[in-house]
């Protein structure tokens, strides 16, 4: 089937200054490898650079991991002897450590210089210079030792994003042991379908946490996590919501600060570049969530890449991610300290008590690269705040916006409202890579509604259904080149046959994402959405993400879902439902006419829904992705419990409506 761009002609909103564009990193990069390596590629030719770099791929890691600044301990017998997929083989031989890099003084990286910054919602804040953070570290390091825990055994956190989780990732790490994290507004069952598959050691709990100004006490949780878990020895309690809770000691809970008490030697165990450094999950809206094992020298290598080459971060620049703990952005915001950054941890709503507080905050700290998510940024639009004269943004350089796909409305809006200057960095990647493929470069134009290339080292294509590779047209995202940080397996998967069906049943050989995705012929890229979420509709296919930014651009629209329900099997073309949440005091019918009206003029007639229905709220996962595979299988008459775990939502009630619709009697 063709599949057809709906885009019209390209439209520039930002151009690199050519001065300022030579004296990027990724520009060094380039004039190094001439020095170097012999390769002669011009400055300022990213698409020369890119090309280069995915065509002679053992060379470009190679490169990449000497200009970055890579530690080996020992070296590599070479970089890639083995570049299929799936079993792809990095670096044999070298031995390494994440923390280490993170910890150890360099160029720009003095003692006394901030290594991070920590800001809770309720106003408290605290600054951690480098010095400071490896003394935190090696008193973790000394509690971890304390509690038996060594190479390859399991630290978990239910945890914010602060200091303390910080601290004992870095701890973990140090020590060749496994991390893996999850935010403590997580329920309990979800928390344990993460942690107890990989059978912790030790674990690090808050008593509670802040969001929109209120308190939540989450003691029911650890007391149910330990139980459930009979692999722990330690659990340490840090005080967070009640600056005075106290462990249980009869039931073997300990303090932070007891934990802590010790000052130790920061040490490093080296390890193989593919020694596990942490756990990541997928949604488990269907499952059991799978746990994504990454090891320490791809995400190390990939980290750094992108930290310098791609956002030109290093020694002096502020970094901010709006994340939590269970989002894969947490473990890339860490990544800063690896460039040298200070990165900025805020932990609480984005919204309170206005949704002014993140720009505020960006001002006050003179953040250079500030990301959010495409919601974030549509709720601003909405809130109607305009933070480019209401603060002083002058520092900040990028705004970075992933989670979902940003509209080319809100590309204007970021312009207009936040700044010229700024370089909107629209980026996609995934969990299962912790990275982005697809995003920005300070030596490439931005592009309405774009995002503006494939990272270095991301061989990132377009394929129709026979694996043909397509050039302005609507295809599946695939990556058909090996990348470091891809999972070095999943969890409990000995034979590899889960990470194979994942990932490469589609494309033998080839990674399918599960996106759809335009190439351009400017080297840009355009996200359609998930390709098992696509509307389908008189054979002309298109992205939810282009459903969305039509109706989400309505005042009167706080959020929506659509639902194609032809792809579930039925005989004929099914219904396509556009569920609604609205404000109150707005009606269905205040909005249903001049939707059509838009989604006709601006999609296609055949995308005009059937029906408009009005929900409280859109089923969300816990990391805020919208549950539209999920709600088709309900619709379809799947059972509810083969269709999503409820747990894995971060409302169970959100299903409800979608339930009501197949059983209106009960």
């Amino acid at each position: 089937m063709v599949l057809h761009p709906v885009d019209g002609p390209a439209e520039a909103l930002w151009i690199p200054d050519p001065e300022t564009a030579r004296n990027t990193q990724v520009a060094d990069f380039a004039r190094w490898l001439t020095r170097h390596r012999g390769v002669t590629i011009d400055e300022l030719d990213y698409a020369a650079l890119h090309r280069w770099s995915v065509e002679n791929l053992e060379e470009f890691w190679s490169a990449a991991a000497e200009y970055l600044g890579v530690r080996f301990s020992a070296p590599a017998v070479r970089v890639l002897p083995n570049a299929e997929m799936p079993g792809t083989q990095w670096f044999p031989g070298a031995r390494l450590n994440y923390a280490e890099h993170a910890l150890t003084p360099g160029p720009g990286r003095q003692d006394g210089d901030p290594a991070l910054i920590f800001v809770r919602e309720d106003g408290v804040e605290r600054t951690l210079n480098h010095a400071e953070l490896r003394d935190w570290v090696g008193r973790a390091r000394t509690g971890l030792l304390a509690a038996g825990v060594g190479k390859g055994d399991r630290v978990v956190a239910l945890a914010p994003n602060g200091i303390g989780a910080l601290v004992m990732f870095l701890a973990t790490a140090s020590l060749g042991a496994i991390w893996s994290s999850c935010s403590p507004d997580f329920g309990a069952r979800a928390v344990t379908d993460r942690f107890a598959q990989i059978e912790p050691k030790v674990m690090l709990a808050v008593d509670g946490y802040l969001y929109g100004g209120k308190g939540f006490s989450i003691r029911d949780t650890v007391t149910t996590l330990r139980e459930s878990m009979p692999s722990l020895t330690r659990t340490v309690i840090l005080p967070y919501l009640d600056a005075n809770a106290q462990p249980v000691r009869e039931a073997g809970e300990m303090s932070w600060a007891e934990f802590v008490s010790q000052p130790g030697e920061l040490a490093f165990e080296q390890v193989p570049f593919d020694h596990p450094l942490w756990v990541l999950y997928s949604s488990g809206t269907t499952g059991l969530p799978k746990g994504i094992v990454q090891g320490h020298g791809g995400i190390l290598l990939e980290q750094l890449k992108t930290i310098k080459l791609q956002h030109d971060l290093g020694p002096g620049d502020v970094f901010f991610w709006y994340t939590t703990t269970g989002w894969m952005m947490w473990n890339f915001l860490i990544g800063g300290l690896l460039g040298g950054s200070t990165i900025l941890l805020y932990d609480g709503s984005p919204a309170y008590p206005g949704p002014e507080r993140l720009w505020e905050l960006a001002a006050r700290h003179r953040v250079k690269l500030f990301g959010v998510s495409a919601p974030f940024i549509q709720a601003a639009v909405k809130a109607d705040v305009h933070p480019g004269s209401e603060y002083d943004l002058s520092a900040m350089q990028s705004l970075g916006s992933t989670g979902s796909p940003l509209s080319p409305e809100n590309f204007r809006w970021i312009r207009s409202e936040v700044g010229r200057h700024v370089r909107i960095c629209s980026v996609s990647g995934g969990t299962d890579v912790c990275t982005a493929f697809l995003g920005s470069s300070p030596i490439v134009p931005i592009w309405l509604g774009e995002l503006s290339c494939a990272a270095l080292g991301a061989d990132v294509r377009s394929f129709d259904e026979k694996g043909s590779e397509l050039e302005d047209e609507v295809g599946e995202l695939v990556i058909t080149r090996p990348m470091p940080s891809m999972p070095v397996a999943f969890w409990n998967d000995p034979d590899g046959s889960r990470l194979r069906e994942a990932y490469f049943e589609s494309y033998p050989g080839i990674w399918r994402h599960g996106d759809w995705v335009r190439a351009t012929e400017r080297g840009s890229f355009v996200i359609y959405g998930r390709s098992d979420s696509t509307l389908n509709r008189g054979g002309v296919r298109m992205g939810t993400s282009d459903f969305y930014s039509v109706v989400e651009s309505f005042d009167e629209v706080a959020d929506s879902l659509v639902i194609d329900t032809t792809e579930l099997g039925a005989a004929s073309e099914g219904e396509l439902l556009c569920f609604l949440v609205l404000p109150n005091g707005i009606t269905i019918e205040d909005v249903e006419q001049p939707l059509r009206r838009a989604l006709r003029s601006q999609l296609s007639p055949r995308h005009v829904p059937d029906q408009f229905i009005r929900i409280p709220v859109v089923p969300r996962t816990l990391n805020g992705k919208k549950c539209e595979v999920p709600v088709k299988k309900i619709l379809a008459g799947v059972p509810v419990e083969r269709a999503v775990s409820r747990d894995a939502l971060a409302d169970a009630s959100a299903l409800d409506p979608f339930l009501a619709r197949l059983h209106p009697d009960i």
